[in-house]
């Protein structure tokens, strides 16, 4: 565990793929308790408001690039997973947050770790990452349309 917290990288990485691919696109629906005025929109009290977390994670304003994976953007940057710029916000953001947001990015990071340390990744013949087909479905959560199949590779010898 030492090491991973080191891995700040992979940390990137983790953060861009949430950027561009959050598990639930749409964040738990809250209700207005009063009304309010949003920018030009005026919300009525006792209104249901959805929170897309995907377009806003994906919005020209706060990204350069929206629609390309570039984990570097992350790199030396202040945006963390708590969603306090409300730029990053894959597991939702203040007291209606996900609470098990630090268990979950802990286990990610473990996880990929590990799965880099042991083994070196294949794509099946005639696929390359220039060919691959990144189309996603969209409902309560996303899933690519067409999966991705890798193979592990075992690089030691136990």
């Amino acid at each position: 565990m030492e090491d991973i917290s080191k891995m700040e990288y992979l940390k990137c990485v983790i953060k861009e793929t949430l950027r561009l691919h959050p598990v639930a696109p749409l964040l738990a629906p809250r209700r207005t308790s009063a009304s309010v005025k949003l920018g030009d929109y005026h919300i009525p009290s006792d209104t249901t408001v959805l929170i897309n977390a995907w377009a806003i994670q994906r919005d020209p304003k706060w990204w350069e690039k929206p629609e390309e994976f570039i984990p570097e953007r992350f790199e030396n940057s202040s945006i963390d997973f708590k969603g306090q710029d409300f730029q990053l916000i894959p597991f939702g953001f203040g007291r209606k947050g996900c609470p098990g947001m630090p268990f979950g990015v802990a286990s990610v990071e473990y996880v990929m770790a590990n799965l880099l340390y042991w083994f070196d990744w294949k794509l099946p013949a005639g696929q390359n990452a220039n060919n691959l087909d990144m189309t996603e479905l969209y409902g309560l959560t996303v899933n690519k349309k067409i999966p991705l199949h890798v193979f592990p590779i075992s690089h030691t010898s136990f």
